[in-house]
């Protein structure tokens, strides 16, 4: 393999990495959010049940 080819797969590597760290925070995220949705709908219900 000839210089170039070992710093493009590199890069494409880093690349690569850059991605799935993104996509991991993101999953990250969206999994805190359905908890706090889940929690607020929670509370919504509880208030609604000791109004009535």
């Amino acid at each position: 393999m000839s210089p170039a080819e070992k710093y493009t797969a590199a890069a494409y590597l880093v690349v690569f990495v850059g991605v799935l760290a993104y996509v991991g925070i993101i999953a990250a995220k969206l999994q805190r959010l359905q908890r706090d949705v889940a929690d607020l709908v929670e509370r919504v219900a509880g208030r609604q049940r000791s109004d009535d």
